[in-house]
């Protein structure tokens, strides 16, 4: 009978990591949809050198459930919650209960990752299955993929974004390169491509184009939103107005622009300027953005970085927020926007198609050059009785969610009815 065959190398290699990025999600959701298949319907399998070989699903689902338990609720970081609730004058949120060890996910990663080694010389995937990977990593190495169609397998392969190849200035030096690979090997080896967006699905289909290659059937569907992501979730209940701005500190995500903002507003407004709330790692290329938030005393005092926040604290975070603030240059989708949307919290937006297409008007667009217009619509945002956002909470309230159930939905013909 032919199989579905999940590759989940992301999540073993990501085990050990305390709290998850967006295409982490996107595996695990995936990972726990196909756990929910009969297991004649479904199998598992990661890369290991230049094969992919399988993984037993006995073990992949309590290591499935136990990484999903640590970044839902009990691996990050709850003092640095706390700290954060304190410094926005909230009550201090309730310790998550552990659901399992802390390093229970990555105790089992390590067995799986064992595991593989054990199965090196057995095929991940024979004719008639349809191999599904979902994360882009691996990609650079177009051997496991051909040796996967060589067996007779399809080969589906979800794509998030081609930004590093549209917007080289934003990556890392060579990370060009690697991608146009990634995409290259999905386009030589894939027998369908799952795009997250329209977007992201057009700049597939032109990189095509480009490089003289013959794309495979391209099925749009967005992502789905995490259940704690809700509109019943609890809000952080703040005495001092606060915005959220979610995402890696990198070029694209323009966080220099909102840094000037609060340069200005802390100008103005002095104590009673609002707080920036950075959540996210330090990437790359940030020597000016690095520069103001250690060296600004006006940034200092307004503006806070936090990572590590549990899934419950993240949710509450973003919901009690004036606004989620998303000034980014390019976006293959856009989960955070989603998702805080999802929450019911009013969102001030790049005018980005990715973020059209996810929302329509149901967020506030600005240009993410245009720093006057952030400013003001900082400036209106914190006013407790602002129109504006009233205007804004009453848009966010009617977006609709996409549900992970829609998202399988449309893409089931590419995955083999996952």
């Amino acid at each position: 009978m032919a199989r579905t065959i999940l590759d989940v190398t992301r999540l073993i290699t990501r085990a050990a990591h305390p709290v998850a990025t967006g295409v982490d999600r996107v595996e695990l959701a995936y990972a726990l949809r196909a756990l929910s298949a009969a297991p004649e319907r479904a199998g598992f399998a990661a890369v290991v050198g230049n094969r992919a070989v399988p993984l037993p699903r006995e073990s992949v689902g309590p290591f499935v459930a136990a990484l999903d338990a640590k970044w839902r609720m009990g691996g990050a970081d709850d003092a640095a919650a706390r700290r954060l609730a304190a410094r926005l004058g909230a009550p201090a949120p309730a310790v998550a209960p552990q659901r399992s060890a802390p390093d229970d996910a990555a105790r089992r990663a390590l067995k799986l990752r064992g595991a593989a080694l054990l199965a090196i010389r057995r095929p991940a995937a024979e004719r008639g299955d349809v191999y599904v990977h979902v994360s882009h990593i691996r990609l650079d190495r177009p051997e496991p993929f051909a040796g996967i169609r060589r067996a007779g397998a399809a080969l589906t392969v979800l794509v998030h974004d081609l930004i590093p190849i549209r917007f080289p200035e934003y990556g890392r030096e060579g990370e060009d390169a690697r991608h146009r690979l990634r995409m290259t090997t999905a386009l030589d080896h894939g027998t369908a491509l799952i795009a997250n967006s329209g977007e992201t699905a057009r700049d597939l289909a032109a990189f095509a184009s480009e490089i003289g290659r013959a794309a495979p059937p391209i099925v749009t569907a967005p992502l789905g939103i995490e259940r704690g992501f809700s509109s019943d979730a609890p809000a952080l209940d703040a005495a001092k107005p606060y915005f959220v701005a979610l995402g890696t500190i990198e070029p694209r995500k323009n966080h220099l622009l909102l840094l000037h903002v609060w340069r200005r507003l802390a100008e103005r407004l002095g104590e009673a300027t609002p707080t920036l709330v950075l959540v996210g790692r330090r990437g790359w290329e940030n020597e000016m953005v690095i520069d103001l938030l250690e060296r600004a005393p006006a940034i200092r005092a307004h503006v806070v970085e936090i990572n590590d926040l549990p899934d419950t604290a993240l949710a509450a975070l973003v919901k009690g927020a004036r606004a989620l603030l998303f000034p980014s240059f390019a976006e293959g989708f856009g989960l955070p926007l989603a998702e805080a949307l999802a929450l019911g919290a009013p969102v001030v937006a790049s005018d980005l198609a990715a973020f059209r297409e996810i929302a329509g008007d149901r967020v506030e667009r600005l240009d993410p050059l245009d720093g006057p217009a952030w400013e003001q619509a900082a400036l209106d945002y914190a006013d407790a009785a602002s129109p504006r956002r009233a205007a804004a909470v009453a848009r966010a309230k009617a977006f609709a969610p996409a549900g992970w159930d829609e998202h399988f939905r449309l893409a089931a013909t590419a995955t083999g009815g996952l």
